[in-house]
């Protein structure tokens, strides 16, 4: 697990000081493309919704609201859905046989930003939900771990802001 959050933490740093060079199957390095190139093409400005199955949603639904603050989905245009703050994200796919996720049937992670860890942390154990906190401070900042209801795997991260001390 350690290699694999340093490979996240090269991708975000990334983002911060230079474009990262990336590999194909064969092994060729290829660089980022400039980003003159990239102003000419129209590219996504963020997730507009995150779409999943769940065995009772509504139950889930409240669940995210109760304990991270999500708010539920609205039920007519009048309603305002959750409004994230900017800032990073990471998209990866990860190879098939990662055990990142947890089980081999679990087929994705969300990764939430928060801005204080230890808060969130005690919330979530007064709440009496397992937290496995990780110990290690990493470039991009810290990281643990929960289970919603259904017992689909959260990060949770608080970034760590480039020139900040930790």
């Amino acid at each position: 697990m350690t290699g694999l959050r340093y490979s996240i933490c090269l991708l975000v740093a990334g983002a911060w000081i230079a474009p990262l060079a990336a590999q194909d199957s064969a092994g060729s390095t290829h660089q980022a493309p400039a980003s003159s190139a990239r102003a000419s093409k129209e590219k996504v400005t963020g997730i507009g919704g995150f779409f999943f199955r769940a065995k009772d949603p509504k139950a889930l639904s409240q669940w995210y609201l109760t304990h991270l603050g999500v708010s539920i989905t609205p039920t007519s245009y009048e309603e305002s859905p959750w409004q994230q703050e900017a800032g990073p994200t990471v998209f990866a796919p990860f190879p098939q046989d990662t055990d990142y996720f947890g089980s081999p049937e679990q087929q994705w992670v969300i990764n939430f930003r928060v801005r204080d860890l230890n808060r969130m942390v005690e919330q979530l154990k007064t709440a009496r939900i397992a937290v496995k906190l990780d110990p290690k401070e990493y470039p991009n900042g810290r990281f643990a771990r929960i289970r919603d209801l259904e017992g689909n795997p959260i990060e949770l991260w608080e970034p760590r802001t480039p020139g900040a001390g930790h």
